[in-house]
Parts: C-alpha cells; structure tokens; sequence
C-alpha cells in the first residue's frame, strides 16, 4: 500500500500572499508616468471618426 504524499499542503496557498507594492522611488516613478500616459480618468472613446448619429427607432428595423 503507497503511503500518502506528505509534500502537498491540504489546502492551496495563494501564488501572491504580498501584492506588489511600489516600495521604492523607481517603481514610484513608473507608476506615476504610467498614470500620466494613461489617466483614469480619460474616456475611452470606440469610434472616435464616426459622426454623432442617434439610434434608428426599432419600428424601423427590419423585421427577422
């Protein structure tokens, strides 16, 4: 009879216990050039060459 495996933990333990915390002044740096390439607070925006049209009512659309 094969003795059990004693290596694997009974339960898993997380891949990352400690998030990445930017604890020194480059990854300061990096992050907040980070921010300002790519703000937050900018709306992304899918068709930006398309012009303002509104919706078609939907009696309008065809019928299946």
């Amino acid at each position: 009879m094969p003795e059990p495996d004693d290596r694997a933990s009974p339960t898993p333990a997380p891949a990352n216990p400690h998030p990445p915390v930017a604890d020194t002044h480059e990854e300061a740096l990096l992050d907040e050039g980070l921010e300002e390439t790519f703000p937050a607070s900018d709306p992304v925006s899918v068709d930006a060459g398309k012009p303002n049209v509104p919706p078609k009512p939907p009696e309008s659309a065809p019928k299946p």
